[in-house]
C-alpha cells in the first residue's frame, strides 16, 4: 500500500516513520523539499493523491492551504482511497468530502478536525465510510504534559523579550 503525506514537518515525518514500519511505501508534498529524508516527495498534491492509497493530511492550516484538499484530490485519491486529516478543518473542502464520499469517488475519510469545529455537518455524520473523532489524536498523558510545558515555554518567551516558539498566525 501507498501512503501520501501532504505536509513533511514533524507531524508529518512521524507519520511517515509508522506507515513505513508497517511495509507502506510513503511519498510525501510540501512545496518545499525536506532534506536528507529517504522518502519520495511529489511535485504537486495531485500527484501525491493519485500515488496514493492513503492520503494523511498533516499540512498547517491558514489561507493558502485552505480547501486544498478538493473535489479534484479526492477524485485522483479515488473510490479505493481513503483520506485521514489530523492537521486543520480547513485544508479540506466539507462539502466536496460529502459528496465524494456520498458517490463513491472516495472511499473512506477518517477525520480528527473539521472545517466548521465543533460542528459537525449531520450528512457528514450520517456517512457510513467516513469515521470522525472529536479532535483527540494527540490525546495521550505525554503530549498534554508536552502541550502544557511548551505552554510555559512561549509565556517565558514572550515576557522575556525573546521571539514565541510556536507563533500562531
Amino acid at each position: 500500500k501507498e501512503c501520501g503525506v501532504y505536509g513533511f514537518g514533524r507531524i508529518g515525518q512521524a507519520v511517515a516513520a509508522r506507515a513505513a514500519a508497517f511495509g507502506m511505501r510513503t511519498r510525501y508534498f510540501q512545496p518545499r523539499a525536506v532534506d536528507g529524508v529517504a522518502v519520495v516527495r511529489c511535485a504537486s498534491l495531485l500527484e501525491l493523491a493519485r500515488a496514493s492509497d492513503y492520503l494523511v493530511v498533516c499540512a498547517p492550516g491558514g489561507a493558502a492551504t485552505r480547501h486544498a484538499i478538493d473535489a479534484e484530490v479526492m477524485a485522483a485519491l479515488g473510490p479505493e482511497g481513503t483520506l485521514v486529516n489530523v492537521s486543520r478543518g480547513s485544508l479540506v473542502d466539507q462539502a466536496a468530502l460529502v459528496a465524494a464520499l456520498s458517490d463513491g469517488t472516495l472511499g473512506m475519510a477518517a477525520l480528527d478536525v473539521f472545517d466548521n469545529e465543533p460542528h459537525v455537518p449531520a450528512t457528514l455524520r450520517e456517512l457510513e465510510n467516513v469515521v470522525l473523532t472529536p479532535h483527540v489524536g494527540s490525546l495521550t498523558v505525554e503530549t498534554r504534559h508536552a502541550m502544557g510545558q511548551l505552554v510555559v515555554d512561549n509565556l517565558l518567551a514572550h515576557f522575556g523579550g525573546q521571539p514565541l516558539l510556536t507563533p500562531v498566525p
